[in-house]
This record gives C-alpha cells, sequence and structure tokens, in this order.
C-alpha cells in the first residue's frame, strides 16, 4: 500500500525534475520515490565510502610511486651535476668556439637519445629497481654463507 505525501519543491528544482521526467518518460513520483530510497539507504552511503576510499589508496599509491620517481630524477642530476663540475676543467678562451659547436652536437645527439628511449617506455626508474634487485639478492646470498 502506498502512502500519498504532498510537498513543495522550489521553482528551479520542480523544473529540473519534470524535464528528467520527461527526458526519461517516467513518472515524476518515481523519480522523487527512487532518489528518496537512494538517499536514506544506509547501503548507499557505505558503498559511497567504500568506493571513495579504494579511489584514494589508489591515488595514493599512485602518488608514492610519482613521488619516489621524482626523488630518483632530482638525486640523479644532483649527482651528474657535481660529477660534471668537480672533472670537468674550465676550458680557454680560445677553445670556447669549438666547445660551444660541439656541445651542441652532443646536445642534439642527446636529445635524440632521449626521444629513443622514452617512444620504448623503458624509464630510469625502471631500470634502477632492475639494477638494485639483483644486487640485493647478491648482498642477500652473501649474508647467508657468513
Amino acid at each position: 500500500m502506498r502512502t500519498k505525501h504532498t510537498f513543495r519543491l522550489p521553482p528551479d528544482l520542480a523544473i529540473k525534475l519534470a524535464d528528467y521526467a520527461q527526458r526519461k518518460r517516467v513518472p515524476q513520483a518515481l523519480i522523487v520515490e527512487t532518489a528518496l530510497a537512494s538517499f536514506l539507504s544506509p547501503d548507499g552511503s557505505e558503498r559511497l565510502e567504500g568506493a571513495l576510499g579504494r579511489r584514494l589508496d589508489r591515488l595514493n599509491r599512485q602518488l608514492e610511486r610519482l613521488e619516489r620517481h621524482v626523488t630518483i630524477s632530482n638525486e640523479a642530476l644532483a649527482l651528474f651535476v657535481r660529477f660534471w663540475l668537480t672533472a670537468t676543467p674550465p676550458l680557454p678562451d680560445t677553445a670556447q668556439p669549438g666547445a660551444q659547436a660541439k656541445g651542441r652536437e652532443r646536445y642534439e645527439g642527446y636529445v635524440e637519445a632521449l626521444g629513443r628511449r622514452l617512444a620504448k617506455g623503458r624509464t630510469l626508474a625502471d631500470e634502477i629497481s632492475e639494477d638494485i634487485a639483483p644486487a640485493d639478492e647478491t648482498t642477500d646470498e652473501g649474508s647467508h654463507h657468513s
């Protein structure tokens, strides 16, 4: 048995309800009933909370991976700059034009190599993970023999 309810809606909401009902070709009462059932259902909010929790967990894992990759990139760049600055002697003024021309040529080669690498999908983080894993296994194996 159904109970009759009378209530008033703001004009803008009443228009939206009427438009939606017309587009979907369903009675307005059915839309209101479905919306109320969804709103009042404890399972609905729990499902929404669960879905949001899973989404936040996934975003958190993605953010942690991104943070790790940025840290690796920053450290790799800092290490390279340190070695380059300590190992590269300054050039005399007479050698500057030739060095600059050679530098431009080498930079173009670098950009091409970077493009090929990115097209393959390989990343520094992948290589580091691969390089560290065998070293860790070797270290672990060595410690087992001691």
